[in-house]
């Protein structure tokens, strides 16, 4: 049993559904507009980047780069990372993106398994890689664009550096003579445009291949969820090694004349908030974790630091004025000019959630993954539905199996209160990948007989084909009678408490427990304030434990009760979407 909801198809007005395609329309269309800069500086126009980034395809043709070989990117995000995507991915070469965060050993192993013929990296990025056997690899490091030839080929690599490619055609054709390389081909809408290696929540990394079409088809599809236009100013605080980042962040603003901002370093909060006061601007990408945070520890406490707040906020009038009042302060924080922070990722907190509803604030959701690069339904700011994800993107299929394989799933089969019936999230549309890169196995287990993908998400439709994410298939936990507990709701409750910064709820000895990570620095002002010794501390925790516990219980159903709870006194490693890495906390083993 199925319930399916897709919308219309392509349009016949989308561009040609190559990366590359994808930047002759925005130059033809807004060739003198600012397409990209620093938030210290000026943008360079849509016509000045694809000058640059023709000057750096020649560079890659006399490196011998070709239509198919692997070009790695490592690097925090710049201008310059564009470019040599584009770059790349004008001679039909395949894009790793490595993101910048990623520990050596992993980065290593990218570069390794993808067989990555160039390697393009910051300064920063590059000596990370203590490690790097550069026998058969070239590394460009953008900061100058410096190139270190592999000792392989440094006789005419170094000639190429001297020459400044003076003598093109003569060093093109030793270069092709060394690496066996043809003529520079123009990619195809269904050759492949990146291997994109994820680091989930089982501890597996994959290497997801999207074809040209699948990420300009899916940045094409978002249009209609966004009112973008020249007009608009994007900053950029997600790492373009992320799928939606690159796809949402740079493709879709490129379709529609708006101009992208990096921040130029780390996104710490200070030159965040620099960042929004200089440039205003007028639409952001986020994963939840950055919403939250601000709400727990900038807007709650204000809220409810007083025992006149904490009883005004009881109250839904009261508190709906306080949340409008508080909405308008951080709007003026973000600028001023804000009209859609599109989150996705992650899912929302509910109290986090809340707020931004009563509080006015321009946000819009979307559910997506990696394999589908990445959005699969979304809304605008106007549209949104509590809980909700969105209704599916014009040309994608969504459907909910209640059955796979004939075996019924867990949990599955269940009517919500949304009025649909819970369910595997199932996707087909031109934005879903080929496959894992060298795992045929993994590819086969994720497709089903008929061609949809798996999403291993567990999910429900509404009747007007909004789209509600109840938690991961592998998370969910069976009830003494058989009841769907989903750990991500128990965590929803456990984040409301005060105190908890972050939760995990799992099952262990066929119970629910939870592991808490508390916020540290309130806790440290509480017992300096009651100038408490180490035993009285550590008692007050534990009591503070338990009473998160007891708290959380009366809002949860009989059979989803937490049993114990852990204290977590370390933040949770996470994924680069800031999902928590589950299996390092549960006892599960990632399945290697």
């Amino acid at each position: 049993m199925t319930t399916t909801h897709t919308s219309d198809g392509f349009t016949p007005q989308a561009p040609p559904r190559t990366v590359p395609g994808t930047l002759d329309r925005g130059v033809a269309l807004f060739g003198d507009r600012p397409l990209l800069g620093l938030v210290e500086g000026e943008p360079i126009t849509y016509a000045e980047f694809r000058n640059k980034v023709r000057e750096h395809a020649e560079t890659l043709t006399h490196l011998g780069v070709g239509h198919g070989d692997r070009v790695a990117i490592f690097s925090e995000n710049r201008p310059e990372w564009a470019m040599v995507y584009f770059a790349a991915s004008s001679l039909g070469a395949v894009l790793v993106p490595i993101l910048p965060d990623f520990h050596p050993s992993s980065a290593l192993h990218i570069l390794r398994h993808s067989g990555a013929k160039v390697l393009m990296a910051s300064e920063r990025c590059l000596a990370k890689l203590d490690n790097l056997n550069q026998q058969h690899l070239t590394v460009i490091v953008l900061d100058d664009f410096r190139i270190l030839p592999p000792e392989s080929w440094a006789g005419w690599a170094k000639e190429v550096i001297r020459s400044s490619f003076k003598d093109r055609e003569r060093l093109q054709s030793l270069a092709r003579q060394v690496t066996g390389q043809s003529a520079p081909a123009t990619p195809k809408e269904d050759d492949l445009a990146s291997i994109v290696y994820t680091s989930g929540t089982t501890g597996r990394a994959k290497g997801v291949m999207l074809t040209h079409r699948n990420v300009v088809s899916d940045a094409w599809m978002t249009r209609e969820l966004v009112d973008l236009g020249p007009q608009d100013r994007m900053l950029s605080i997600l790492p373009l090694a992320h799928t939606m980042e690159f796809t949402l962040g740079l493709l879709l603003p490129m379709m529609h004349g708006t101009q992208v901002r990096y921040l130029g370093g780390v996104p710490s909060p200070q030159l965040l908030m620099d960042a929004m006061a200089k440039i205003h601007p007028t639409f952001m990408l986020s994963v939840p974790l950055v919403i939250e945070k601000i709400f727990k520890r900038r807007i709650q406490p204000k809220l409810t630091g007083s025992a006149v707040g904490r009883t005004l906020y009881r109250f839904d009038a009261s508190r709906k004025l306080l949340h409008k009042l508080a909405g308008k302060k951080m709007s003026q924080s973000f600028g001023g000019s804000l009209r859609g922070y599109c989150i996705g990722g992650a899912p929302l907190s509910v109290e986090a959630e809340t707020f931004l509803r009563e509080a006015g604030f321009p946000y819009a959701m979307g559910y997506g993954l990696t394999e589908a690069s990445p959005l699969v339904a979304g809304t605008g700011a106007a549209g949104v539905r509590r809980r909700s994800s969105g209704r599916a993107l014009n040309g994608v299929e969504i459907r909910i199996a209640v059955q796979q394989d004939g075996d019924q799933h867990p949990g599955a089969g269940r009517t919500q209160n949304d009025g649909g019936v819970v369910g595997e999230i199932q996707v087909r549309g031109p934005n879903v990948m080929q496959g894992y890169y060298q795992e045929p196995e993994l590819t086969a287990e994720v497709f089903t007989e008929d061609g949809w993908l798996r999403t291993g998400d567990l999910g429900t439709l509404d009747k007007d084909g909004y789209l509600f994410i109840r938690g991961r298939l592998k998370n969910l936990i069976l009830g003494p009678s058989g009841e769907n507990i989903y750990p991500e709701e128990v965590e929803n409750v456990l984040n409301e408490q005060k105190y908890v910064m972050e939760s995990l709820a799992f099952e262990l000895d066929g119970k629910v427990t939870a592991r808490v990570f508390l916020d540290y620095d309130r806790l440290d002002e509480e017992v300096s304030w009651r100038k408490m010794n180490e035993f009285e501390t550590r008692q007050y925790v534990a009591d503070l434990l338990e009473t998160i516990r007891t708290r959380a219980n009366a809002g949860l159903a009989s059979f989803a009760r937490i049993n114990k709870i852990i204290e977590q006194t370390e933040a949770f490693e996470k994924t680069p979407t800031h999902k928590i890495k589950r299996y390092l906390y549960t006892g599960a083993s990632p399945p290697f």
